[in-house]
């Protein structure tokens, strides 16, 4: 058995567990494992969970069992905090570990990272520690250059002498080629301590971090100046020169492209990672469209080139046209209105039906998204109301009680609308429609509600750094929002300016078509009496404030043609809310909209 060796320059890390469980202790070991990363050792006296989870993997559960068979696990002992039954074992000698991830999976009794679950006394994630990690075999990167202590290095060297660069003006000579986080950190806080606040050195450690150490040959990398992205490719490992003032004294050699590419002819998903505002971004999320400005990517074929380019036409984001189907479905006799809420979509990306009660404005919308999304899977609706804010909307720190524990901590946890950005966003969804309906979306504090995303409603291709994760945060393109905005709660001059001009607004009326005329068609295809819809034309002309006329679908319900519906749907839907109305006017409601003195009207 190889002798179990520290890996030198690393700490000893921890894993605290909950409900004073105490904690586990271990430290990496120079030995790489069978999955090519460092060995781990699992010290003795640390506590691991007893009860092993259902997801546990089958290697890390046989292993459990052993350890527990053989004394390596052994109860823990009693304390005051812990008098009764015991959750947890502790160990009796050092265990080694194929891996951080197997040792975790030993603690925790299901399987986690190691990189991240194991920490120092300070905090910081083994992952600071490891030289390289996995990565896929290419990426992408953002490297600006256009304003650095206000030089513009991009046309005074990049371009011509075939390098990026990023400053470093404060760093000691770097004995390392691929440094590790930790290592950065350390250099970082000497060599920056009065020159930078905490916030810059962190920004500058993970950004060193990426520039040195993720980075590789072959790795596309992009620049922006003057409005234009270059492109090129890295063609060497990072050096440290002296430069003047330090601005470009870490370097890659690059071969740069001739051409460059104006900013509004970029595709939406790279103009959106342009947004990000750091030194160094991450740009592999849209290498796919980075190697379409390229040309095609390397080593492929000008027929499969052109093969790649035909699958990217047809996957481009789109909605459905407008069927005859779906109208008769609707029952919308006119097919230009509802081209025209597609084109609305297209266009501004969200919209809000409007109208009174009863005008199937929620019903509408729900068809509408799952006909332009192709199914339910891609819809997801909210509801608002008053107490409704951003953390329940967007993200916010929410009670999460664990499961194993049944202890309650305050977790940052994802709403509606994050959760359906996250999946729109994924790779292979990117052409994929996905529709957030909010109903009654004028009953919340709009303002509240939405925060900081009011900007990302309007500019789809920027992002913002939001309030609680402080993640660099965009809306994607294929993600439409639909409203539906109730006109008897507060009319829509009540809006807010800021939410009407991010906004299409579309009225459904009674007076109006589709929705005038809309019950006559109901009726009609069923097969019943026309004279509701009569009754119901009669009903709004008496009404004098259109936002607070009836609608059809009171009266397109089952229980409305029963025997006696019709005037029990009347007596206890409709005459309330004019009765609400017109409340403090002294207007005897029953007898000016009752189905007697209506049908008195009719010829």
């Amino acid at each position: 058995m190889p002798q179990l060796d520290r890996l030198p320059g690393t700490p000893e890390f921890r894993i605290k567990l909950p409900k004073d469980g105490g904690e586990a202790r271990g430290h990496l070991l120079t030995e790489f494992g069978g999955n090519g990363t460092h060995r781990f050792l699992l010290l003795e006296g640390s506590s691991v969970v007893a009860e092993a989870w259902p997801g546990l993997g089958d290697h890390a559960r046989r292993r459990r069992a052993e350890l527990r068979a053989d004394g390596g696990f052994a109860d823990a002992p009693a304390g005051p905090a812990r008098p009764e039954a015991q959750p947890y074992w502790v160990t009796t000698r050092d265990i080694a570990c194929n891996s951080s991830s197997a040792a975790a999976a030993l603690v925790y009794g299901y399987d986690a990272s190691g990189p991240e679950s194991w920490r120092t006394a300070e905090g910081h994630p083994l992952a600071d520690y490891l030289s390289t990690s996995w990565r896929p075999p290419r990426k992408a990167w953002l490297v600006r250059g256009s304003n650095v202590s206000g030089h513009n290095l991009v046309r005074q060297l990049w371009l011509e002498e075939r390098f990026v660069s990023l400053a470093g003006a404060h760093l000691p000579p770097l004995e390392e080629t691929e440094p590790t986080k930790s290592a950065l950190r350390r250099f970082v806080e000497e060599g920056y301590e009065r020159a930078a606040s905490y916030n810059q050195k962190q920004g500058l450690v993970d950004e060193l971090h990426a520039f040195l150490t993720q980075m590789r040959v072959g790795d596309t990398v992009a620049t922006f100046d003057d409005d234009r992205l270059y492109l090129g490719r890295i063609t060497g490992d990072a050096v440290q020169n002296a430069s003047p003032g330090g601005l470009s004294n870490l370097r890659r050699a690059v071969t740069w492209r001739a051409d460059s590419h104006p900013y509004e002819e970029l595709p939406g998903e790279v103009q959106q990672k342009l947004s990000v505002q750091h030194d160094v971004v991450d740009l592999t999320g849209v290498l796919d469209a980075l190697d379409g400005l390229l040309g095609q990517v390397e080593g492929t074929a000008p027929e499969e080139a052109g093969d790649t380019a035909e699958r990217s036409a047809q996957r481009e984001l789109t909605l459905p046209d407008v069927s005859s189907e779906l109208a008769a479905d609707l029952l919308a006799h006119d097919l230009a209105w509802l081209q025209e809420i597609r084109e609305l979509l297209i266009d501004e990306r969200q919209l809000v039906l409007y109208g009174p009660p009863g005008t199937g404005k929620t019903y509408l919308a729900m068809k509408l998204a799952e006909y332009f999304g192709g199914g339910p899977e891609q819809v997801k609706i909210v509801q608002f109301h008053p107490s409704y804010a951003y953390e329940d909307f967007f993200e916010g720190f929410r009670p999460v009680e664990d499961p194993e524990t049944r202890e309650v901590a305050f977790r940052l946890t994802a709403g509606p609308l994050r959760e359906l950005a996250d999946l729109a966003s994924r790779e292979g969804n990117r052409h994929v429609p996905h529709f957030l309906i909010i109903d009654e979306i004028n009953r919340a504090n709009l303002a509240k509600v939405f925060g900081e995303l009011y900007f990302l409603l309007e500019y789809r291709d920027r992002s913002v750094r939001l309030t609680y994760s402080g993640d660099d945060f965009w809306l994607p393109r294929n993600l439409f929002v639909i409203g539906t905005m109730n006109t008897a709660d507060r009319s829509i001059a009540l809006v807010d300016a800021a939410m009407r001009r991010r906004f299409a607004f579309v009225e459904l009326s009674p007076r109006t078509e589709p929705t005038a005329g809309l019950l006559a068609r109901w009726l009609k295809r069923e097969g019943r009496d026309p004279e509701p819809a009569r009754l119901l034309d009669a009903l709004n002309a008496r009404i004098d404030d259109a936002d607070f006329a009836i609608g059809p679908s009171y009266l397109m319900k089952p229980g409305v043609y029963r025997d006696g519906g019709l005037e029990r749907t009347w007596r206890t839907k409709i005459l309330p809310l004019l009765e609400e109305h017109h409340y403090g006017e002294g207007v005897d409601v029953a007898a000016r909209y009752g189905l007697d003195s209506l049908r008195e009207q009719l010829p």
